[in-house]
């Protein structure tokens, strides 16, 4: 097995919240113990007026793990669950209240979008000060540095004050500058949530990259789609504690039915859950028979209906789509089972949106019931048969054969007269 490159034990971070006094200057406490000499001590006194209870809140609570080299490991959890302070504290960034961690190698860190970056320097300035900073030396940014601006797509405004960038360009290039580093260990909380579909795509390229030359990735995205596409393994943290630990998948999925179940008691729609013939929401074989079920509750008889249901991929481009018209279906407990002979799309993670109709579709002036973004999300986890390469692979997964054989042979023409 491959040695351990961080090593985290008990693992605590307790942070002070509540209104806190302003800074004080040794000017101020002489002033103040001039005015009143006993002041200083009786707001210092437990039984003062002056004197507060402070309150404090865990960010994080006896936190411990492994990751060997090599691994790419995601960590998900809601907003506020402790994932920036864990990847601020093996970064060195704050130290934690109990417990320690151990990190062996280089470390490469995005935490925040322009972390180092002087907004009145130029993005060429900006790039040297954001590389010493994270430990690469100048001959060592020199070799990398077209390179850099090139991944970064700022080439035009390379010599432009940074104070004059978009957010978009400004994490684009301290992405660039972070992903060259070639660290040991690559920590990544959540940047990629401002760039475009584009630009995701060719980052997590990039950390792909890095994670086949066997560097350690561990990487904070809200983005189950990223997660399940770059990571292995799984680590799903709620309130300062991990829940959860073991593959992408099934960490994934117990993490969103912990989100239905919260819905479920503010649900207002009609549509409960869903799941495929072989239960759950994942897909390992597309090339045989199975159904989507749909269940809804209706608080009314629906006459003539519509049901609409499209596979959504993740730039928004339908798929397929199905539609079905004239149905009758009484108020109650329903379950709608759409049966497909076959699915032949590429791996990945995909939307299913619904939508029910009363007494037509949307083209005859239908009203519409509910429209509904399943949750979970789809996934289909088969192997890749079509071009190895995304870009090229289109949106299909067909395999095809390849056959070469010899091309008969040509007679040549004759041309010009007798």
């Amino acid at each position: 097995m491959s040695r351990v490159v961080i090593h985290a034990e008990g693992l605590g971070k307790r942070y002070r919240i509540g209104q806190g006094g302003r800074y004080l200057t040794l000017r101020d406490i002489l002033a103040s113990s001039l005015r009143a000499p006993w002041g200083l001590y009786r707001s210092s006194t437990p039984n003062s007026p002056d004197h507060q209870p402070r309150q404090h809140i865990w960010a994080l609570k006896d936190v411990s793990f492994c990751i060997h080299e090599g691994e790419v490991v995601g960590i998900i959890g809601r907003n506020g669950a402790g994932k920036t302070t864990l990847l601020k504290i093996l970064a060195r960034v704050t130290r934690p209240t109990e417990g320690y961690a151990e990190v062996w190698g280089r470390v490469g860190t995005l935490l925040e979008v322009g972390t180092g970056f002087h907004p009145e320097l130029t993005g060429r300035e900006n790039t040297y000060l954001s590389g010493a900073i994270l430990g690469m030396s100048k001959k060592e940014i020199d070799r990398k540095f077209e390179e850099i601006v090139a991944f970064a797509e700022v080439q035009d405004f390379i010599d432009t004050p940074l104070k004059y960038y978009s957010t978009g360009m400004q994490m684009r290039l301290a992405f660039a500058i972070a992903a060259h580093l070639e660290p040991d260990i690559l920590l990544v909380d959540e940047v990629l949530a401002v760039g475009d579909f584009e630009f995701q795509r060719k980052c997590l390229s990039r950390m792909g990259d890095v994670a086949k030359g066997g560097r350690t990735i561990l990487f904070v995205s809200h983005q189950m789609n990223q997660i399940r596409r770059l990571c292995k393994r799984v680590f799903w943290i709620d309130h300062g504690q991990i829940r959860a630990e073991g593959p992408a998948g099934e960490v994934i999925s117990a993490y969103e039915a912990s989100q239905l179940d919260l819905a479920d008691e503010n649900k207002s729609g009609c549509f409960l859950d869903w799941e495929i013939s072989e239960g759950g929401n994942t897909i390992r074989d597309n090339f045989q028979d199975f159904s989507f079920g749909f269940s809804v509750r209706l608080r009314e008889q629906v006459y003539q209906g519509h049901f609409g249901v499209c596979i959504v991929n993740e730039s928004d481009a339908i798929i397929v789509g199905w539609g079905f018209d004239n149905l009758d279906i009484p108020a109650g407990v329903h379950k709608l089972t759409v049966k497909v002979p076959l699915l032949p799309i590429r791996p990945g993670v995909y939307t299913i949106v619904c939508t029910l109709f009363n007494r037509g579709n949307n083209l005859i002036g239908g009203q519409v019931v509910d429209r509904w973004y399943a949750v979970p999300s789809l996934v289909v986890d088969t192997t890749p048969l079509a071009h190895p390469q995304d870009r090229w692979a289109g949106l299909l997964n067909i395999p095809a054969d390849l056959e070469v054989s010899p091309a008969p042979a040509v007679r040549p023409t004759l041309s010009g007269k007798l």
